[in-house]
């Protein structure tokens, strides 16, 4: 057994430049999963900071210095994100309100619909089955409403605590863009000299996370706006609040579509039945979904690196279980950091065909 382990090591830990890039991944990850609530405002920084990196770059192409394009696109997303947030998040908040407020109404309607099953499919569904599965639901459903409409103390200091980052996260972000050779020539002072393995993949990595990163907000702006817009046009009730919840739904691949099918379902057969508008409803939807995943997906992340959706369920798994929304933000970003550190690393074999 030593034996094989021995062989193991040697075959894989032989070259010094992977040991190095071995001891950055540890570090790294171990740093994030100790210290990762800390590091929340860091890592906001840096993920706006990725999303405007493109048009500083862009307003330096026409002769405008670093530090005023900085200045420029800063007060441009600032404004932008004030005017959406005022604009969107009392609407937002109003309508999650009322519809936990009716969220009871909405339940009882579908277990009135429900328990009619057990007459037509008798040998298939039992109706005591139904009633529990039905009250258990609607206890989580109302405990949870109640938590999230109901202010308490620590509530006012995740609030007081929000409000600093919204100082923090901008100011970050500015010095980021500024001086952003000076901070990247900073820390690779500190890397190992034989970091040629840790360099090819961080470069590789590099460009999958500006392209993801952009990617994921446009998608997230897209879908949102064009779900607004279908449920407005259907006069769909809450459709601030549930195109909210269906932008946001593409950050969990495959699962966050399939999740807020639910309450889309339940609002719309609370308030039509199961009319033609309810298919309407359902049948729009279904279309949005299918654009994203066949059309807006493939468009955007094009240059991403392919993925089996096996292993992008699994990497929201396990990231979103290590990391929660971070890990899974980042899921598919660390899916493809996995596979590239697994294709980069040099095997005694591989050295020795090159030698």
């Amino acid at each position: 057994m030593f034996d094989v382990f021995s062989r193991w090591y040697k075959d894989r830990f032989s070259d010094p430049h992977a040991v190095t890039l071995g001891i950055l991944l540890l570090f790294g990850f171990g740093i994030i999963y100790f210290f990762g609530s800390l590091l929340a405002p860091l890592l906001a920084a840096i993920v706006i900071a990725y999303l405007l990196d493109w048009p500083v770059n862009s307003l330096q192409k026409y002769g405008i210095n670093r530090t005023g394009a900085v200045i420029f696109v800063m007060l441009g997303f600032v404004g932008v994100a004030v005017l959406a947030v005022l604009g969107l998040l009392p609407t937002v908040f109003k309508q999650g309100a009322n519809f936990v407020r009716e969220l009871p109404y909405m339940l009882n309607q579908a277990q009135g619909y429900l328990l009619t099953l057990p007459e037509q499919y008798p040998e298939m569904i039992d109706a005591e089955m139904v009633s529990t599965l039905m009250d258990n639901v609607r206890n989580k459903l109302i405990s949870s409403g109640e938590a999230i409409v109901s202010f308490s103390l620590g509530s006012l200091i995740n609030i007081a605590a929000l409000l600093i980052y919204c100082i923090l996260v901008p100011l970050l972000v500015f010095f980021m863009l500024k001086d952003k050779v000076v901070l990247m020539q900073s820390v690779t002072r500190f890397l190992p000299e034989n970091r040629q393995l840790a360099g090819q993949v961080w470069t590789e990595m590099n460009s999958q996370i500006i392209n993801y990163i952009r990617g994921k907000v446009v998608e997230i702006l897209i879908v949102g706006i064009v779900s607004y817009v279908v449920f407005a046009v259907l006069d769909l009730r809450y459709s601030a609040l549930l195109a909210v919840l269906v932008g946001l739904s593409v950050l969990i691949p495959f699962i966050g579509a399939a999740a807020v099918t639910v309450p889309v379902a339940l609002v719309g057969m609370f308030q039509w039945g199961f009319t033609s508008d309810f298919w309407y409803l359902m049948i729009a939807y279904g279309v949005i979904q299918a654009l994203d995943g066949n059309v807006l997906v493939p468009v955007l992340f094009s240059e991403a690196v392919n993925l089996h959706p096996v292993s992008i369920i699994v990497a929201v798994l396990v990231f979103g279980g290590i990391w929660g929304f971070w890990g899974i933000f980042f899921a598919i970003p660390l899916a493809t950091l996995v596979k590239a550190v697994v294709n980069a690393w040099p095997s005694d074999k591989a050295t020795q065909q090159a030698a």
